[in-house]
């Protein structure tokens, strides 16, 4: 089966202030702030929807095509895909600017300051063309370029592509009349908790209202797992216990990745989300959205353990 994942590719600047914001912000000045933090560590991790999808998927031996644009700063980030053999026919260069950044300050809180430059984000990719032919294949729309995800949606409708919708931090730019255009005929809508209640209130819609338009809606729980939901038939599938989580940022996306790879096997959705909350537990036990490493043997043991025998 053909995977492709449009979304961002990003650089993930992370750096550690050692103390607390609280004290170096005056509330009675809030509205003339000016303040520096002077940082102790800065490591830079790739990142981005669509690479860290990709990143798991190659992990469980899929070759997924990545449906994004980079900037003039890619070459690293280019090389790193290369060595886990992910193709990159579909990433659009866009000169003069830079690949999308996040920009994280964590004090000893655990409190967060980030700044987020689209950079290539902001210009539109090539999309693939999609037709009626015999080749399976299968669409992941993830958070990225708006015109993208329309533009994806739509030629996936047409082509009668199966698609999931997950507009995740995208939600912000949107307004309801686009996210009902764009969601129709979805095979799956995948989001969080809080995505999932702001995109009702949005698109003013029921849970019944967006049951008549996609096939099944995935919750994901944080450390409960996620939440299976078929027209109103829900199933938690709990997470998979772990000896310490370190970074929980990224188990959504490596949770996208198991349940991809489910639906290329042809499996059902519950033993999708099992898989899904696997790879994600993969994930959780490193610094980073790029940084767990594991083969189909590895991943079938944790399975096994935590499931029972995987049905191959």
């Amino acid at each position: 089966m053909e995977i492709f994942i449009s979304g961002s590719l990003a650089y993930d600047r992370i750096m550690d202030f050692p103390g607390h914001f609280a004290e170096h912000i005056l509330p009675e000045k809030i509205h003339l702030l000016n303040v520096c933090f002077n940082i102790n560590s800065l490591v830079e991790k790739f990142g981005g929807t669509a690479g860290n999808i990709a990143y798991s998927l190659a992990s469980l031996g899929e070759k997924p095509f990545i449906v994004a644009t980079c900037g003039q700063d890619f070459q690293r980030y280019e090389q790193w895909l290369e060595q886990n053999s992910l193709p990159s026919n579909y990433i659009k260069p866009i000169p003069g600017v830079f690949t999308a950044g996040a920009y994280i300050t964590t004090d000893l809180d655990d409190n967060q300051i980030t700044a987020f430059n689209p950079g290539a984000m902001a210009y539109e990719s090539r999309l693939p063309v999609l037709n009626n032919g015999s080749d399976r294949k299968m669409v992941f729309i993830g958070p990225g370029n708006k015109n993208d995800m329309k533009n994806f949606a739509a030629s996936a409708r047409q082509s009668k592509t199966p698609f999931f919708f997950d507009p995740g931090q995208s939600l912000n730019i949107w307004n309801g009349d686009e996210l009902r255009e764009t969601v129709a005929g979805a095979l799956c809508f995948i989001s969080n908790d809080y995505e999932l209640a702001l995109f009702l209130q949005m698109t003013k819609w029921r849970m019944e209202d967006l049951y008549k338009q996609v096939e099944v809606v995935i919750t994901t729980r944080g450390p409960e797992g996620a939440l299976l939901d078929v027209k109103g038939d829900k199933i938690l599938i709990p997470a998979v216990a772990v000896k310490e989580v370190l970074d929980p940022t990224g188990a959504g996306d490596a949770l996208r990745a198991g349940i991809l790879k489910a639906l290329a096997m042809n499996l059902p959705w519950d033993i999708a989300c099992q898989m899904g909350v696997t790879v994600a537990s993969f994930s959780v036990e490193h610094h980073g959205t790029q940084e767990h490493r594991f083969d189909w043997d590895v991943f079938c043991s944790r399975y096994r353990t935590a499931f029972g025998e995987l049905i191959c």
